[in-house]
């Protein structure tokens, strides 16, 4: 199967890349790079470098004839939606209604979209949410994603386009960047290893922060391999169903660098701000759809992930 990956140089869909090619897959990648990086691309990979948004992308699929798009590219930052909702709607909704024209005109068979369980719920009344809760987006980021999945509805419903949706949690893992919803995870270890203090947000009815639903990169990996042949016309959640206290994280992050590098124990205490517009108090997926219809579930645990993230974080 050939297999066009956007955002392919970017922290999770390189680790997706990885697995379509080790899989026996043949992958195209599109990436602008402007938070992806170029040792993230695999060289079995045949790469453009590209903006999604470009007319010239339409010639890629001509040139290539994927059998299926994965889209990974996008604007990944809630604040920064927060901060230029213009921008975040120009890549983010622009940039997809893009690929999905040039996807219809090239006669592709089937999206795979990348959307935010994270964040598409907004603040929900049922929790752990499952994917029969209305979404109530609460920033910008949220509302693109959500009006994506209503965009991938319609190509199915007027063009027989087929299309799975996976709703990511919080994901961290190898190769991530302190930008998006789990950029925390990257934050938190950088800081601590270059013995810097770190900073934890938080409601203020919330001192020790945010609930969050962490799923390992290596697992979310999994779900996009399930999707190429399983799933179709539907929406999954992609975590683990387990909450987990920004500060909770950050003592286990703590616990994990200091035992491999040597931090003054003063910064053992996060200094504290008040959260940031499109912040939610909590969020925490319901994965139970994923596992009897995808056949998958989350198998790392949180202190088993954040130690394969540190020991790649310190091989660089």
């Amino acid at each position: 199967m050939k297999i066009l990956v956007t955002g392919g140089a970017g922290f999770i869909g390189s680790n997706v890349v990885d697995a379509y090619i080790d899989a026996g897959h043949e992958v195209v990648v599109v990436d602008n790079l402007f938070s992806g990086k170029w040792e993230n691309i695999n060289p079995d990979a045949r790469f453009y470098l590209m903006d999604i948004r470009a007319d010239e992308f339409m010639k890629v699929l001509e040139r290539e004839k994927p059998d299926v798009i994965n889209h990974h590219a996008a604007q990944i930052s809630v604040p920064a939606s927060v901060e230029d909702p213009r921008f975040d709607t120009s890549v983010n909704v622009q940039g997809f209604v893009n690929v999905l024209e040039c996807a219809r005109e090239a006669g592709v068979k089937k999206v795979i979209f990348i959307s935010s369980g994270g964040a598409i719920y907004g603040e929900a009344t049922e929790y752990p949410t499952s994917e029969t809760y209305p979404p109530q987006p609460l920033s910008p980021y949220a509302i693109a994603k959500s009006v994506s999945e209503d965009y991938l509805a319609f190509y199915r419903h007027q063009y027989g386009m087929d299309y799975t949706v996976l709703r990511y949690a919080n994901v961290y893992g190898p190769r991530q960047v302190p930008h998006g919803e789990a950029g925390v995870v990257a934050i938190f270890m950088d800081r601590l290893i270059n013995r810097k203090p770190c900073t934890l947000y938080h409601f203020e009815d919330q001192p020790l922060g945010m609930v969050r639903d962490y799923v390992f990169v290596g697992d979310v990996v999994k779900a996009n391999l399930k999707a190429l042949e399983a799933g179709g016309g539907e929406a999954f959640n992609i975590g683990t169903g387990v909450e987990t206290r920004t500060r909770a994280l950050f003592d286990e992050i703590f616990k994990a660098v200091s035992s491999r590098v040597d931090i003054p124990g003063g910064l053992a205490e996060p200094a504290t701000r008040h959260a940031r517009g499109g912040d939610l108090t909590q969020s925490c997926l319901n994965v139970s759809k994923a596992e009897a219809e995808l056949g998958w579930k989350p198998e790392t645990g949180l202190a088993e992930g954040l130690a394969r993230t540190l020991d790649w974080r310190l091989a660089r």
